[in-house]
């Protein structure tokens, strides 16, 4: 799967997530633009992970702080 595919994919699994209707973009933080406290982002992982049946580690989960560097991650994450 392309990189515009596994964005399009994760843009619809945010959209329960995005209670405020935020735009996103690449830049889109989670902490600082769509306000995930940890349980969100937990839930938003797992959806993640069922969806592309892929593991995202701890540490990966730690790095990623923009909407861009999760797609780029799922992407490598599929080979």
């Amino acid at each position: 799967m392309d990189r515009d595919a596994t964005a399009a994919k994760i843009a619809a699994l945010i959209e329960p997530f995005n209670k405020k209707g935020i735009a996103i973009t690449d830049a889109t933080t989670f902490a600082g633009d769509l306000e995930f406290d940890s349980l969100t982002v937990m839930d938003f992982v797992a959806a993640i992970e069922d969806e592309f049946d892929i593991i995202i580690s701890m540490n990966q989960q730690a790095e990623i702080e923009t909407y861009g560097q999760l797609v780029d991650a799922v992407v490598k994450l599929q080979g």
